[in-house]
């Protein structure tokens, strides 16, 4: 498809999805608040609490019944479409970003795998992480929901760690955030729906509903409101290289959705007591935490690169130039004039690598068929553009090594120390 059309269907889903999402997630958070807030205490016949609130100039007054009110309401409105649609653009942008070029965002450099295969498992990976967790709940598991939760946990985390030794980590992560939502909808569709559909026809027919299905639908919609906060996150990660460029993303991932968990759990039980208020600096001293243990080798410990890309061919020249211009040139850090010319890295030898191994997307004009603009807008084409990038070339090229994106353009691990280097010396462009 031609890039720029791309470009726009990318945004046309991502926007309705976020649109979506956020009717979904908002209703859930609202509910959530409502049925947390009520006030229980000598409520009226038939009601098990009310509540008065005042947004927007207006004053409200809701009640919720015990089971229902005497007659049902010609209208009842049912909070469904807000998660279907949610899951529908969720699946549309997976398709648009990660399937129509998995060789750049979806498939592990060096995995071997091909398109079709890692579509095939990306989407297998949906339908099997459904009906594993279905048969959870099912199971005689579901009657313990503790110990039910930690299985669903430790599985979620089983299938980070697979998806990231075949995937991209962005590809991993978001396959993970697939595989949650579509749960979550499938939970919608497949168990909470009915059950309120049961309900509602149980009154109608003047009969007790089914106790099995409404308690079957509390428990996953209970599982719908802690997977939530682990969704949003994953939304987001793209724009973190630090967490899914890691070595250890699946493992980030994990420690991520906990602190997210800590942090969902407190705020569902916060109204009757303040006993888990110890869960937000928890998560908080966990977030710094894993900000330290995350943090990449610093380039000292890296050994003395070998250039041996063939482009830089004039290496030899280009530590003879940098030895002619040392005595002009004047190094952005202290520690530079302690480097000996023999040392040193020019930008003669740094520059023709990221010529050839980034500015095939990161240009004015991108020649990969994929991008009809620079992706994030960041342009590579002029020592300036190089020197302004030097922070996001370091991070995403060097430390994390998700750049090039699929390592399309086969960039070294000498190529990423020869650059690393340079910075380390004070990424000098003269």
């Amino acid at each position: 498809m031609e890039p720029h059309l791309t470009e726009w269907l990318n945004l046309a889903i991502r926007w309705a999805h976020m649109i979506v999402g956020i009717a979904w997630i908002g209703a859930s958070f609202y509910f959530v608040w409502l049925e947390n807030n009520l006030n229980r205490v000598n409520p009226k016949t038939g009601l098990s609490g009310d509540l008065w609130a005042i947004h927007g100039g207006g004053i409200y007054h809701l009640e919720k019944y015990k089971l229902a009110p005497p007659t049902m309401p010609e209208n009842l409105h049912w909070f469904k479409w807000e998660a279907y649609f949610t899951w529908i653009t969720g699946v549309g942008l997976l398709g648009v970003v990660y399937y129509l070029n998995a060789e750049i965002y979806l498939i592990a450099p060096g995995s071997g795998l091909d398109a079709t295969t890692a579509i095939a498992i990306g989407i297998g990976s949906l339908v099997v992480g459904w009906f594993i967790y279905d048969l959870l709940c099912d199971s005689p598991l579901g009657k313990t929901p503790l110990l039910l939760g930690i299985v669903l946990f430790v599985g979620l985390v089983g299938a980070a760690y697979g998806l990231s030794q075949v995937f991209s980590g962005r590809g991993a992560y978001i396959h993970v955030g697939a595989i949650i939502g579509t749960i979550m909808v499938g939970n919608v569709f497949r168990v909470i729906m009915p059950a309120q559909r049961n309900l509602v026809k149980a009154i109608e027919e003047n009969r007790e509903p089914a106790p099995a299905l409404p308690a079957k639908g509390l428990l996953r919609s209970r599982h719908n409101n802690y997977l939530t906060l682990p969704v949003l996150f994953i939304m987001i990660s793209n724009h973190f290289p630090s967490t899914y460029g890691s070595e250890y993303n699946w493992l980030i991932l994990a420690a991520l959705a906990v602190f997210s968990i800590l942090v969902r759990h407190y705020f569902n039980t916060r109204h009757g007591s303040q006993k888990f208020a110890w869960t937000i600096p928890v998560a908080a001293l966990g977030m710094i935490t894993l900000a330290f243990v995350t943090s990449p080798t610093t380039i000292k410990s890296m050994p003395t690169p070998v250039a041996s890309h063939s482009s830089v061919d004039g290496a030899a020249a280009g530590k003879s130039a940098a030895a002619s211009k040392s005595s002009t040139s004047e190094p952005v850090q202290e520690n530079a004039a302690a480097i000996s010319d023999e040392n040193r890295v020019s930008f003669a030898q740094i520059n023709p690598v990221i010529q050839e191994r980034c500015t095939v997307c990161h240009s004015s004009t991108p020649t990969h068929a994929a991008f009809a603009t620079a992706p994030g807008g960041v342009i590579l084409d002029t020592p300036n553009d190089i020197k302004i990038n030097v922070p996001r070339i370091m991070a995403q090229s060097v430390q994390t090594k998700v750049m090039p994106l699929g390592n399309l353009t086969q960039m070294t691990d000498e190529e990423r120390s020869l650059i690393g280097t340079w910075v380390e010396q004070g990424a000098v462009i003269q």
